[in-house]
Order: structure tokens, then C-alpha cells, then sequence
């Protein structure tokens, strides 16, 4: 007999050669509850199975469709797509539309990617507007109070808020002040109460849209934000810091108060706003 007929005898008989569930378990790296729920969803059936004490066995040939379940695990594959496949599913177009979905997720993360490496580098590039606590005086104010569906909704209230003050024959001060209070704890994203505010030269008459208030001086941490109010979140992180790392503790309302936008200014990156919270020394 040639050597390689040997060989070839001996590898099949290495290969018919049956071992116990726990062997079979410690030679490929897995736990023996994962062949047992393999052999539940019909993934991976013992070769033999003992009739007197049920001790479960397998063969080496078994360790290639093993194998092949792991691998399809990683390449993103339910079992049931798995069990799917074992059924005699078309491989091909499975393995197509998986592959399809990997390229989608990576496109999303790609442009996930692209939007941390744009504020890094912003970050990098911008100087950062220092916060300053100033005492900002008491005003008169014309007030409109209104819970909006969405913050969008603030473009569309104050045009008619500055209507009713004409109406009512307001003069506004110098130098401008003209600010908005979040009158609710914690973040919304619609039905927002808020309170829109413009500083003016003396009280008028109440009308239903418009009312008038005195706002006494306040101590106030300040920041400049230069741009779109969509980057706001990350001019709040910095004052925020700031009040908690310097001793400071909220003890009002906090007031955007908006100096360029778009009444004035036809690019977002040009408008102004300053974001003035209440603060006091702990």
C-alpha cells in the first residue's frame, strides 16, 4: 500500500472517531450549554447519541460546520439566518444582502466618523470664548409667554411678539436686550413653555399678548456663542464647567439672550448670542 493511501486511511478513521460533548466543547473553545442549544435549534446535532445514559458525541468532521456557524456569527448572521442557510436557503443571496447591510452600517458610521473629526477639529481651530461672571442691571421688559411645539417655533414667535409691541406704541432700549427664559426644569424637545423678553424704555399696558415686567440685577455667568443655535449643547458644556469647577450654584432662570441672527445677519455663522445663566456663590 502507498503511503498516501495510509495516510488517507488513517485520516479517516481519525475522522470517524467519536468524542464526548465535553471534549468536543474544550477542543473548539465553547461551552457544552452551546452545543446543547446548537443541537435544540438544529444547527449542530451530536453524531451519536448514547440510548442508556444520553451522553452526547461528535466527530472531527463536525468541528468544520462548527466552525462555519462561528464564522457566519461574526459576519453579523442570526442563528435563525443560520438555520436558514442549513435548510438550503440560497447562500448566495443571503451572503448579498448581508453584505449589503455591512455596507450600509459602515457608511453610517463613516459619516458618524466625519462629524466627530469636523468638531475636533473646530475645536482646534476656534478660540474658545471665556466665561465671565458681570452683573447685568434690571431691565423693564415686554414679556410673551407661550409653550411652542419646537424650538424652530421661536423664529415664528417673536415677529409677532415685535407686531403687538409696535401696536402698543413700545420704544425698545439702548443698547438692545432681547432674550428668551426656559420657564420648565430639564430638556424638551416640543411643547416647551417658554418666555420671550425685550428690554424697553418704560411699561405699557398689558394687551392678551404681550405683558410688561421689572427684572431686578442679577450676577450672571456669561458666554459668547458665535454661530448656528444647533451648537448650542456644546457652548452649555463650557459654562456649565465653569459654574461647577469655580463654586458656583444656578439660582435662576437662564437667558438667551440673542444679539446677530436672522433679522440681521444672512449667514448662521455670523449670529451672536449670549448665554447668561444666574449664578451665585455656593
Amino acid at each position: 500500500m502507498k503511503m498516501y493511501e495510509k495516510h488517507s486511511y488513517c485520516k479517516e478513521k481519525e475522522n470517524n472517531r467519536l468524542y464526548k460533548i465535553g471534549m468536543f466543547a474544550q477542543m473548539n473553545h465553547i461551552t457544552v450549554k452551546t452545543l446543547r442549544f446548537y443541537e435544540e435549534q438544529g444547527l449542530l446535532v451530536p453524531a451519536y447519541v448514547d440510548e442508556e445514559n444520553g451522553y452526547r458525541y461528535y466527530t472531527m468532521n463536525q468541528m468544520a460546520e462548527l466552525h462555519q456557524i462561528s464564522a457566519l456569527k461574526q459576519a453579523g448572521f442570526t442563528l435563525e439566518d443560520i438555520v436558514h442557510l442549513k435548510n438550503g436557503a440560497d447562500e448566495n443571496a443571503f451572503l448579498s444582502r448581508k453584505r449589503a447591510e455591512l455596507l450600509s452600517k459602515i457608511a453610517e458610521i463613516t459619516k458618524q466618523i466625519a462629524v466627530i473629526d469636523g468638531y475636533m477639529t473646530d475645536a482646534r481651530s476656534s478660540i474658545e470664548a471665556p466665561v465671565l461672571v458681570k452683573t447685568i442691571p434690571a431691565v423693564i421688559a415686554a414679556t410673551m409667554r407661550k409653550r411652542i411645539e419646537s424650538y424652530d417655533a421661536l423664529f415664528e414667535m417673536m415677529p409677532s411678539m415685535g407686531a403687538e409691541m409696535e401696536r402698543l406704541g413700545c420704544e425698545c432700549a439702548v443698547t438692545e436686550y432681547c432674550y428668551t427664559h426656559y420657564l420648565e426644569t430639564g430638556y424638551k424637545e416640543e411643547q416647551i413653555l417658554v418666555e420671550t423678553c425685550e428690554a424697553v424704555t418704560e411699561k405699557k399696558e398689558d394687551s392678551k399678548i404681550v405683558k410688561f415686567k421689572e427684572f431686578p440685577e442679577i450676577q450672571a455667568a456669561c458666554i459668547f456663542h458665535k454661530g448656528s443655535y444647533n451648537d448650542f449643547p456644546q457652548t452649555y458644556a463650557a459654562i456649565l464647567n465653569y459654574i461647577e469647577e469655580n463654586g458656583y450654584e444656578i439660582c435662576g432662570n437662564i437667558r438667551e439672550n440673542y444679539i446677530d441672527g436672522v433679522w440681521n445677519k444672512e449667514s448662521e455663522e455670523e449670529w451672536l448670542s449670549e448665554i447668561q445663566i444666574p449664578v451665585r456663590k455656593r
